[in-house]
């Protein structure tokens, strides 16, 4: 966590204060993140205007009027709070865990907190940015037409890997992760412990119907609030409440059988599946 939609969720609500806003102060208060902070990234920031917030994969890219992009990753347990000018609400600035302030011209504070400090801040020129480590290495990303059934057969084909491990290869799909590759599957009615490259049209052009539906899903609803996860706005999401098999062992998926829903481990991580509809 957070995955793709607590990501883009996250850049909807900073886009609302961000864009079109002059930084007036940055502030660092750690700089040992998961990779340390760019020595110069106030100096970066400081100054600048922001032009837009994009997405790539699970990271947040905030492109600046010195032709610099400002690149945000959350990692397992990051989030971003905005504080709007004016507002009443006592303020978070000093709590703990809170390692990057920046202000606006107007005002507003974003604050940047990171308790287990897995999450990363990076700069990069607007012209290098798809060559930057983060990102050079990344796949087609899973909202966009590049993700097609047709496409999903070529990336698999021939591949003997699990089909759940296989679409959690971010050099193949970008910003799929545990939990909504697990309800994408369940949705699809695949079994995550199939071989990748099994996938016949239809089954293919399935998996990347459920995918999308289950992102753009989880968007709606602000993302799954587990463990560290809120909005921008500091409120739940509340996907969690729809999930069909994840953390839900012993229950029901809604299939109609009556086998309950079973957890695996795969890589190291938790896999929900129906053994019923999901054989």
């Amino acid at each position: 966590m957070p995955e793709l939609p607590e990501v883009e969720t996250t850049r909807r609500g900073l886009a609302q204060v961000l864009e079109g806003a002059v930084i007036a102060r940055v502030q660092v208060r750690r700089r040992d993140l998961r990779w340390p902070l760019p020595a110069d990234l106030e100096a970066k920031l400081t100054g600048s205007r922001v032009q837009k917030l994009e997405r790539r994969a699970k990271c947040i890219l905030v492109y600046l009027d010195n032709d610099g992009v400002w690149l945000i990753h959350l990692g397992m347990s990051g989030r971003m709070i905005v504080e709007r000018s004016g507002d009443n609400r006592p303020s978070r600035q000093n709590e703990p865990h809170v390692h990057v302030l920046i202000e606006t011209a107007v005002g507003d504070l974003i604050l940047y907190q990171d308790h287990r400090r897995f999450g990363s801040m990076d700069w990069s020129s607007q012209e290098n940015l798809t060559s930057h480590p983060r990102l050079i290495t990344l796949g087609v990303e899973p909202l966009s037409d590049d993700l097609s059934g047709m496409a999903l057969q070529k990336m698999f084909e021939r591949r003997s890997t699990p089909l759940k491990a296989a679409l959690l290869d971010q050099r193949r799909i970008a910003g799929l992760g545990n939990i909504y590759v697990c309800e994408a599957l369940n949705r699809a009615r695949l079994s995550p412990f199939r071989k990748a490259g099994t996938l016949a049209v239809k089954e293919a052009e399935c998996l990347a119907d459920a995918i999308k539906e289950t992102l753009t899903g989880a968007i709606a609803a602000g993302g799954s609030s587990l463990r560290d996860y809120v909005q921008t706005d500091g409120e739940l999401g509340y996907f969690q409440n729809a999930w069909r098999v994840y953390g839900r062992e012993g229950e029901s998926c809604g299939c109609g059988s009556a086998h309950p829903i079973e957890r695996a481990v795969q890589g190291g991580r938790s896999t929900f599946y129906c053994p019923a509809c999901q054989a």
